[in-house]
Parts: C-alpha cells; structure tokens; sequence
C-alpha cells in the first residue's frame, strides 16, 4: 500500500494487476487500484479534480485531468472517507501513476494534495535495481 498525506488529508493507494484484462501477445496490461481518501482534519472539505501522470517502462507519460474521480466530487466532512476503485491499462508490462487532487475548503479556499506515486507490476515485468 503507498500513502500520502497533505494537510490532514489521507490518500492511500492500493493497486492490483488483472491478469483477465491483459494479455502479453496484445501488450495490453491493465491494473485496478483502488483510493481511499481520509479526511483526519477539522474542516469539511470536498475533492473537485484529478490530475494523473501515468508512465509505462518506456519513459511514455499520459496526462489525465478532470473533474472529480469515478463520476463524484466527494465531500469529506472531518473524520469522513471516500473510496472508490478505478482502472489503467498500459502497453508495457510495468509503469507507475502519480497524481493530485484539488480540494476546496468550506471557507472557499483552493488547494491541492498528493496522491503518492505508485507503481503499476506485472508478472511478466522484469525488476531492476538500481
């Protein structure tokens, strides 16, 4: 599991290879992962977009934004969380995903917090250590 946490706020990402929704021959190689947002701080607040940097093992980064995550804009009141699952299909057999959310306070104010990079394996990918 990877976590992150700004302001008070928890993201923790635990992502899962689908070996059904990928094949090898096809290089399609799909993962699920699956968010929960806690809200440990003492304002409500609300997640209003998404910006994802998603690169496979050949260096490709794929930008994603938009409004909300899986069709909501949630709103964490304190000691509330939101979990939701999503999906990524890449070419290659391994990639990492790291992103942001903006938040907005019930005072009105703006601002963003970390979604911690994580990494997207496959059985069929190769580990290297560096």
């Amino acid at each position: 599991m990877y976590r992150a946490v700004t302001r008070q706020i928890e993201v923790t990402v635990e992502p899962n290879f689908v070996p059904e929704q990928s094949s090898a021959d096809r290089s399609r190689y799909f993962w699920s992962y699956t968010i929960v947002i806690t809200n440990s701080g003492e304002e409500t607040v609300q997640l209003k977009t998404r910006h994802w940097i998603i690169t496979d093992a050949s260096g490709r980064q794929q930008e994603v934004k938009g409004e909300g995550v899986v069709g909501e804009q949630p709103i964490l009141a304190p000691g509330e969380r939101f979990e939701y699952t999503s999906g990524v299909p890449l070419s290659t057999a391994s990639g990492f995903m790291t992103g942001r959310y903006q938040m907005v306070s019930e005072t009105g104010e703006r601002f963003e917090i970390d979604v911690p990079t994580f990494s997207l394996d496959s059985p069929d990918s190769k580990r290297v250590l560096n």
